[in-house]
């Protein structure tokens, strides 16, 4: 959108806003015949007039004008009134779009590792994800006061991550001051571990690591479920949680399960995050993958609409995953191109062929999660030692032996992908369970014990 179809927009908008208020009330907002200031990641800034204003408007009217905005757009796009001051600080801001991101990936980046393209605007809400979608926007709105913490939890590519950093990105385009902080809870394990196993000024360095955690407004930790089985960490994530709940900062959690439901994780942190609000994403239902793709379909330059059959058997096809639904869609446009042909039904089937089949392999792969469980358990059994244990990052030859083998069993009766059998034993690297799969086929050969043992377990998994 343009400055100048902005600036159409807003006088609109305040037309319709002055209709609806009384006179006086209105004309004390100062907000008739602005200029429109900036137009940002969906955003379309506005400088008020001062600081009196700012605080009326955004406290009473900025709802009422953003509704406005469906009469004369289909676009996702929001008003948002800024101080001068913010505002000379946006105005240093490139603007995010999806070609832009492409040629310079430095841009897609904001302070604290947020992603820019993730925002509330461009975030397709159905069923599947209204409920967290709806209390995310609460918890960015008023960070550190309601939902504190917020946890949510879905399977892989369902949006988790997304509307994790658009509360971030909102929060920033508030105020650009802000300190919001994003880490992969694999990153925060490696950042402790770093800082602890530091063989000079380590001191130093745990000080360090304490400071960028802990002097901020707002946590993001994605997928907190890699803290299973680290108790260590676990300890100093307790500590961390507790010093920034006390402080009213926010902290936003997702996971791929419930809280409850995390082996391997203390109690006392699962109770911490059930303290706040617990939000679900389900898998999106057609309607909303039809919508998902519709939208991502306008950020190709060069097609602006598709077939209603091949959005249809797109959307039928990926049903669990909206990052595989864009990377199909992705797939169909590309191909086309390539091919110069007109995307049709059947070419649509052509590009995917390989993608559907592998995606029925995946969910082979989920629907035998029960059955990878079961090994975990009827091996911890057979050596006398607790799933927790397992999975946990302890490296005793007591805890090491059987886990090998549970990996390998899992790897050997169902193939399942390293990087997969991984993220069932806290979230350890494929490269580690490669190695442990090759050292039990190669002991298999010569070890009668070994040999033994792992005949034992089949028997008892009925195998």
């Amino acid at each position: 959108m343009t400055i100048e179809e902005c600036q159409k927009l807003y006088d609109r908008v305040i037309g319709d806003l002055k209709k609806t208020i009384e006179e006086e009330s209105f004309l004390e907002l100062s907000i008739e015949n602005k200029k429109i200031s900036k137009f940002l990641n969906g955003y379309i800034y506005v400088v008020a007039e001062d600081d009196f204003s700012l605080s009326k408007i955004n406290k009473f009217y900025i709802k009422r004008i953003n509704g406005f905005i469906p009469k004369y757009t289909d676009e996702t796009i929001l008003f948002k009134f800024v101080s001068k001051d913010e505002m000379s600080s946006l105005m240093n801001t490139e603007e995010v779009s999806p070609t832009s991101l492409e040629k310079n990936l430095d841009d897609k980046y904001r302070p604290g590792n947020i992603d820019a393209t993730y925002t509330f605007t461009n975030f397709v809400v159905g069923k599947s994800n209204k409920f967290a979608y709806t209390f995310a926007m609460q918890t960015a709105e008023n960070p550190g006061k309601n939902f504190n913490p917020l946890y949510i939890f879905g399977g892989v590519g369902i949006g988790k991550t997304h509307l994790m950093q658009a509360i971030g990105n909102y929060m920033l385009d508030k105020d650009i001051h802000k300190k919001v902080l994003y880490v992969e809870a694999k990153e925060f394990c490696d950042d402790y571990i770093h800082a602890c196993n530091s063989q000079i000024e380590k001191q130093r360095k745990i000080d360090e690591f304490h400071q960028r955690y802990r002097d901020i407004d707002i946590l993001l930790v994605d997928d907190i479920q890699i803290l299973c089985g680290k108790d260590k960490t676990q300890e100093e994530f307790f500590t961390l949680f507790n010093f920034l709940i006390n402080r009213n900062k926010q902290i936003v959690i997702t996971c791929d399960r419930p809280a409850n439901a995390l082996e391997g994780m203390a109690d006392r942190l699962k109770s911490r995050f059930d303290q706040g609000l617990v939000v679900d994403i389900t898998p999106p239902d057609l309607d909303l993958r039809t919508d998902i793709l519709k939208k991502k379909i306008k950020t190709f330059s060069s097609k602006n609409d598709l077939p209603d059959d091949v959005l249809e058997f797109i959307a039928s096809s990926f049903t669990s995953n909206i990052r595989e639904l864009e990377g199909a869609l992705n797939r169909v446009m590309y191909y086309s191109v390539f091919n110069d042909s007109p995307i049709t039904l059947d070419l649509a089937k052509e590009a995917l062929a390989t993608l559907i089949k592998s995606q029925k392999n995946a969910n082979k792969y989920a629907n035998n999660s029960q059955v990878y469980e079961n090994i975990q358990s009827v091996v911890a059994a057979y050596y006398n030692i607790s799933v927790n244990d397992l999975i946990s990052s302890k490296r005793s030859a007591k805890i090491t032996l059987p886990r090998h083998i549970a990996m390998f069993l899992i790897k050997d009766l169902y193939d399942l992908p390293y990087k997969k059998i991984g993220s069932l034993f806290g979230g350890r690297d494929h490269t580690t369970v490669m190695s442990a799969v090759e050292k039990i086929e190669n002991d298999l050969k010569s070890d009668e014990e070994l040999k033994m043992a792992v005949d034992n377990i089949k028997k008892k998994l009925n195998i």
